[in-house]
């Protein structure tokens, strides 16, 4: 079991963790039932249990409903990355991605050297 930033990202005895893992994880971390998770897609909670159990595979509208309602980006749960990005952070880095190239390199240096200190402290 590899688990990074308190999320388990790998079964050693599997290859990879599937979208309705993915979900799963992530549902039951925010202690929110499939019920819940079902009204909030109005769907049934059984049908979206189905898309947990890799029952049934989700179209992609579907799938993008349940990355919203999950707060968390679709890449992570279709395992196009394993890192956890949850919708506020991809607003921000969307809104840094349009600055003008200097204002760019102003975030990066304030970041890179926050994270340097961060370090330092050994939080990171």
């Amino acid at each position: 079991m590899i688990i990074f930033a308190n999320v388990l990202l790998f079964d050693l005895n599997k290859t990879f963790m599937t979208f309705g893992e993915r979900c799963a994880l992530i549902r039951k971390r925010k202690k929110i039932s499939q019920a819940e998770m079902g009204k909030s897609l109005n769907i049934d909670g059984d049908a979206y249990g189905r898309y947990e159990r890799s029952g049934v595979k989700p179209s992609i509208e579907m799938a993008r409903k349940i990355s919203d309602a999950l707060d968390v980006s679709l890449d992570y749960l279709v395992g196009k990355t394993d890192m956890e990005l949850d919708n506020e952070m991809l607003k921000r880095v969307q809104l840094v991605s349009k600055l003008p190239k200097q204002e760019k390199e102003h975030v990066f240096i304030f970041l890179d050297s926050f994270i340097d200190r961060m370090k330092l402290k050994g939080i990171l």
